[in-house]
């Protein structure tokens, strides 16, 4: 497919003999341009909550188009009524990824396969999109690190990429990030978060916050004289410590706390405390108390808390 584009250049001719006329001519120009198709993304999981919630931010998002849904649950069915969107997509769930694969590498078109099975199921599925070409974004719960290395050491091998999202909320990036950047400024800093269920405890976000502060290369917690006390919190990497709220209803969140020994609050004989947390159910990530963390930052959460 190509598109036209037409140009009027619009140029004067003087006449040698009478300088005061004036023709004007037309030119026109056409060059022709190719259209870039939409990234065709298919769904592995499409019938999951997240599965759907993806359907419907690829229909809404510009440059991309649904291109297949798989799951075990509601084959055959219309994706777009299962996602309960007014209109079907005219694309059916289906339980063979292969056969949606080959028949999307046959057109030729960019593609890309986001993955929401299981841990079990995941290296097979890089694997088949790697073999049509296709690379893939994987966000697996509990997926362990050894399979994340599987998956690296095969897209090496095979000189393409899959992005392995530890998670898909941007509020929980953010705390990752500050959390890296007030650690080099305290050495005291503890884990607190909230979830509805005893699930995977400590969470993933709390696991992977503590293995980016632990990469640093920093002991935390030096001063603590309770380390063999179980009311104390889980120890994860080099001495941060993990607290886990649980009860049914609660908003999942997480908090990671900081402070520093000499820092003193005015007018307050206590150390100086800076809280950094993540709202995961309202994905933002709220900076407190102190403007300073703004400014240490220069993150603006406006509008988001």
């Amino acid at each position: 497919m190509a598109a036209l584009s037409c140009q009027f250049h619009s140029t004067n001719y003087l006449n040698s003999q009478k300088l005061k006329s004036r023709s004007k001519n037309f030119i026109i120009s056409c060059s022709s341009q190719p259209i870039q198709s939409n990234i065709k993304v298919v769904i592995n999981g499409a019938a999951k909550e997240i599965g759907r919630a993806a359907v419907l931010a690829v229909t809404k998002a510009r440059g991309m188009e649904v291109a297949g849904a798989i799951d075990t649950h509601y084959v055959g069915e219309d994706i777009g009524q299962v996602c309960g969107m007014e209109e079907p997509l005219e694309i059916p769930i289906l339980n063979d990824l292969t056969m949606v694969l080959g028949s999307i590498s046959q057109s030729k078109a960019t593609a890309v396969v986001v993955d929401f099975t299981d841990p079990s199921t995941v290296y097979d599925n890089v694997k088949q999109a790697t073999a049509f070409g296709m690379k893939s974004v994987v966000y697996i719960p509990r997926i362990k690190s050894d399979t994340v290395a599987a998956l690296s050491a095969l897209c090496d091998k095979a000189s393409t990429g899959v992005l392995v999202a530890p998670t898909l909320s941007i509020g929980s990036i953010l705390l990752q990030q500050a959390a890296i950047s007030a650690s080099f400024h305290y050495r005291n800093v503890e884990i607190v978060e909230s979830k509805a269920n005893a699930n995977d405890l400590p969470s993933a976000d709390a696991n992977q916050i503590a293995s980016n502060l632990s990469n640093l290369g920093q002991i935390y917690n030096r001063e603590d004289s309770s380390t063999d006390v179980k009311a104390r919190g889980q120890v994860l990497g080099d001495g941060i410590r993990v607290h886990s709220l649980v009860l049914p209803g609660l908003p999942s969140s997480t908090t990671v706390h900081f402070s520093g020994l000499g820092e003193v609050r005015p007018f307050e004989n206590q150390n100086c405390e800076h809280v950094l947390s993540s709202d995961h159910e309202l994905n933002c990530c709220r900076f407190t108390p102190s403007s300073m963390i703004l400014q240490m930052y220069n993150v603006s959460c406006q509008g988001c808390c």
